[in-house]
């Protein structure tokens, strides 16, 4: 392979197909082995050279960030907008319509060009892009970083053209917070245009909410309030599904013990982020119920 490299005769090869439930039904494109490995370097070649260039609020698959992070971020920027929750805050809601179906992989190539230079990277990145019909495919890594140098254009716009202080995004899923609802209201249409004009993409309009924070946020799976937040209802329910499959398993001896306990703990450190004492009760119950102590 790297002989096929340095002549510039790597070829990407086919994708296995297969669907997950995360937490609707997502179509998983997955690499060989091969073309994995070249993903990898890529990816770590890339990230340096693209990652200081995003905003600070920009939190998926990025070092340091993730949703528990910008879960905290929201709860800061709501005490910041609100001033210590002494004025009405409200937050606009948006996702991208089929985000990864419809990159223009060409728009992705100029953004890439734009920092890597190397005539030998940008062929490599091209065989990557290249290798799917159409946009990205959920299940590369490349796919992560390439999304977010995607959308960095977007944040870009929100941040310093409309200036909008209190901007998260987690891929694409973004939240802006304001006190003036009529504010946020008139950015729809702006963002939007920004979006079909620049990236080829639009505003999904059925996921398009504004409401009061007070209310409760739903945002990364947890539903952000003033002064708490909560796992959400379909998280819990996806979460408990799982854990009685898991203990299925365990019981039938399709998975070791070492195995079961790791996806406990890390459902409870998932609810440790939260307030969830009741949810951890419940696992207790569930558990002992069925005769598993998660001590060695």
């Amino acid at each position: 392979m790297r002989s096929e490299l340095s002549h510039k005769q790597y070829a990407h090869g086919p994708y296995t197909t297969f669907y997950v439930w995360d937490p609707k039904l997502r179509k998983i494109n997955k690499a060989y082995v091969r073309d994995r490995v070249v993903h990898h370097a890529v990816f770590w070649k890339l990230y340096p050279l693209f990652d200081p260039a995003f905003i600070f609020d920009s939190y998926s698959c990025r070092i340091g960030k993730g949703t528990h992070r910008a879960v905290r971020r929201l709860h800061q920027f709501f005490n910041e907008a609100s001033v210590n929750n002494t004025k009405n805050c409200w937050v606009l809601k948006c996702d991208v319509k089929k985000f990864f179906d419809s990159i223009d992989q060409d728009i992705l190539l100029r953004l890439i060009s734009k920092k890597a230079q190397d005539d030998e990277a940008r062929w490599l990145v091209e065989e990557i892009i290249k290798s799917f019909p159409r946009g990205l495919p959920l299940g590369n890594i490349t796919s992560q970083l390439f999304a977010n140098i995607y959308l960095n254009s977007l944040d870009q716009y929100i941040k310093h053209v409309l200036k909008e202080r209190h901007y998260i995004r987690y891929c694409d899923d973004f939240v802006i917070l304001h006190t003036d609802k009529q504010h946020l209201e008139n950015l729809v249409p702006r963002i939007n245009s920004f979006l079909q004009e620049h990236l080829a993409l639009t505003l999904h309009p059925g996921k398009v909410t504004l409401q009061p924070y007070r209310r409760g946020i739903d945002f990364l799976g947890y539903v952000s309030f003033p002064n708490h937040t909560v796992l959400r209802v379909k998280t819990k329910k996806r979460m408990f599904r799982k854990i009685n499959q898991k203990i299925l398993l365990y019981k039938s001896g399709q998975i070791t013990k070492e195995s079961f306990c790791q996806t406990m703990h890390s459902y409870l450190g998932m609810l440790a982020h939260c307030k969830a004492r009741k949810i951890r009760d419940e696992l207790a119950n569930l558990l002992k119920h069925h005769g598993i102590s998660l001590s060695s």
